[in-house]
């Protein structure tokens, strides 16, 4: 089993990599934070952890390999255990993975359903699973989560919240960080994400002033 590569980053999209390893070119799965960290790296040396994996069915003869790539040895362990929780498979768990995973963690911990649910592809249902099968088992995964909350320019734990949200559904980073602190100077009686994010929606499309 391959555990890790280390190779020259040449292509890069919203969801895979391809990483050069000598005369070899490996294409491998990402979860989204990841592609966030690598964008602007095209042409640089990285080195990542790696999980192995067959797509389809066993008896259908048609089984696909796959490898998947993290940035760290714990971030590919609490994989493992993320996707752990029923109808979790790799693929819809490396789609929800937009936020760094130990805001994931934390949020699993404390049980925030209402900020797992707006992950792509998890949902209200899927939010509470993961609380009921996961809590008490990513405590180890999560203690960066606390340190974190003033990670981005300053920004406070709701203004982080808020940005996390706005990355998960789409938005780029840059474009994020400067429309919250727009939103923030403007409005400076906001103390929530739930405030926060829809007014950003607002201003971005003109509505707000």
């Amino acid at each position: 089993m391959i555990v890790q590569i280390e190779g020259k980053l040449i292509s890069l999209d919203e969801s895979t990599c391809w990483v050069q390893v000598g005369a070899v070119c490996y294409e491998l799965m990402l979860p989204g934070y990841a592609v966030s960290r690598l964008s602007g790296q095209i042409g640089s040396a990285v080195n990542l952890c790696t999980m192995e994996y067959y797509e389809g069915t066993l008896g259908g003869g048609n089984l696909i390999p796959r490898m998947v790539g993290f940035l760290s040895k714990s971030e590919r362990d609490f994989f493992a255990v993320y996707t752990s929780v029923k109808g979790m498979g790799i693929k819809k768990g490396l789609k929800s993975l937009a936020m760094p995973i130990e805001r994931i963690a934390g949020a699993i911990e404390s049980g925030d359903e209402k900020l797992l649910a707006t992950l792509p592809g998890v949902g209200k249902k899927m939010a509470q699973m993961m609380v009921a099968e996961l809590k008490g088992k990513l405590v180890s995964f999560a203690a960066g989560a606390v340190s974190s909350g003033k990670a981005d320019a300053g920004f406070t734990t709701f203004q982080t919240e808020a940005l996390e949200i706005l990355i998960a559904w789409g938005e780029k980073r840059n474009e994020a960080m400067e429309l919250i602190e727009l939103a923030c100077r403007r409005h400076p009686e906001i103390e929530t994400a739930e405030q926060l994010v829809p007014l950003v929606y607002r201003m971005k499309q003109g509505i707000e002033a």
